[in-house]
């Protein structure tokens, strides 16, 4: 049965700890994000990934997300990094925005498409408890707390899933709606916006004028 705990931001340690050994031993955990809570798993463990994709009932082929805590970490999970990609992580992040790059090629992972889209989207979450948990654990592979298909999770009241995979539970109240996460997508070819979301076009724009719109 998972562990749940409710979150201190005044004494963030102890519950940053336990979650992080949770998703080293190839648990999935469930936390707060800035629009609900999410599923979160050792990106470098397809097995965990495998897990969470099958908890929330995912097709066949869907790639998690992954979050980082900083930019350092970009050049090794991603290739071909214009300036324009940089450009936006820098004005956006931490924030809601969604980057899909081209992975390294010599990551040995599989976030769900066993590594054929060739695309790894990205994002530095700005909730403190996801800041401090990815600076202990590297990179985590992240999916909505909702099954497939259905709104964010916004109360634990309502999670539907608690799989024997589900070691922890990270309970910081009703989180408020919150528009999604603007995704772009960022290779040499150019800048395309894929979903409008928090951070508007003309937002975009004025950091990068070159924009397509997909």
């Amino acid at each position: 049965m998972a562990t749940q705990v409710t979150f201190d931001p005044s004494n963030p340690s102890e519950h940053v700890a336990l979650a992080a050994k949770s998703l080293r031993d190839g648990y999935v955990i469930v936390a707060p994000h800035e629009n609900g809570y999410v599923l979160l798993s050792d990106a470098f463990s397809p097995d965990s990934v495998r897990a969470m994709h099958v908890l929330r009932g995912d097709d066949l082929g869907v790639a998690a997300q992954v979050v980082i805590s900083d930019l350092q970490q970009i050049d090794g999970l991603a290739r071909d990094v214009t300036p324009d990609a940089r450009t936006l992580m820098e004005k956006f992040w931490p924030g809601p925005l969604s980057l899909s790059l081209r992975p390294q090629a010599g990551l040995s992972w599989d976030l769900g498409d066993d590594g054929k889209l060739d695309w790894v989207c990205l994002r530095q979450p700005e909730h403190p408890f996801l800041q401090l948990l990815i600076k202990e654990t590297g990179p985590l592979a992240i999916a909505s707390g909702a099954l497939a298909g259905q709104s964010p999770l916004q109360d634990l009241g309502h999670l539907q899933h608690l799989g024997h995979e589900i070691a922890v539970i990270i309970d910081s109240g009703v989180i408020e709606i919150a528009p999604a996460s603007t995704h772009m997508q960022c290779e040499s070819a150019g800048v395309t916006l894929l979903r409008e979301g928090s951070i508007t076009r003309s937002e975009i724009e004025k950091a990068i004028p070159a924009v397509v719109i997909s």
